[in-house]
């Protein structure tokens, strides 16, 4: 997949993601990590979010150049065309990335779930059930991202 604002925006918004979930692990006193290995790993997520964002003022310029691809969209086989486009409408590129960032907290959610061992298999059958629809509505906001993108510059 080559790399679009969308993707980009994605990644940084997952790693915001971990870093916020870590912070609330710290402030609990997770018995997961130690408070020193989540400092660590908060420091290696900053290192990260500041080479995204490089990335992402990089890509900006490029794009505006006509130097990258600006649309990559993803093709999904697993979920049903009726699935496929289901977002709020997202007039802007900050109304899309609300929304990615809004889908990608959901899945975060619903992977923790996932995983959860306190409950049955048919509970963890309905989340898994769950996860592809919001997974395919991720993919649907990074598109819609790409697509305002390319209408920005061609004004």
């Amino acid at each position: 997949m080559a790399e679009t604002l969308g993707s980009l925006i994605d990644k940084l918004s997952i790693k915001c993601i971990r870093e916020h979930f870590l912070r609330e692990m710290k402030e609990a006193g997770s018995s997961k990590f130690t408070p020193q290995e989540i400092d660590a790993r908060i420091e290696l997520l900053t290192k990260q979010k500041e080479q995204l964002h490089g990335e992402i003022e990089t890509f900006v310029v490029a794009a505006q150049q006509g130097l990258v691809p600006l649309r990559d969209e993803k093709i999904k086989l697993y979920n049903p065309l009726n699935q496929v486009g289901r977002i709020e409408d997202a007039t802007s590129i900050s109304r899309a990335i609300d929304g990615l960032i809004r889908k990608n907290f959901e899945l975060w959610n619903l992977e923790d779930q996932a995983r959860r061992t306190d409950v049955d298999l048919a509970h963890i059958g309905k989340v898994k059930k769950a996860i592809d629809p919001v997974n395919q509505q991720r993919n649907d906001y990074m598109d819609r991202i790409d697509a305002l993108l390319e209408q920005t510059f061609k004004k």
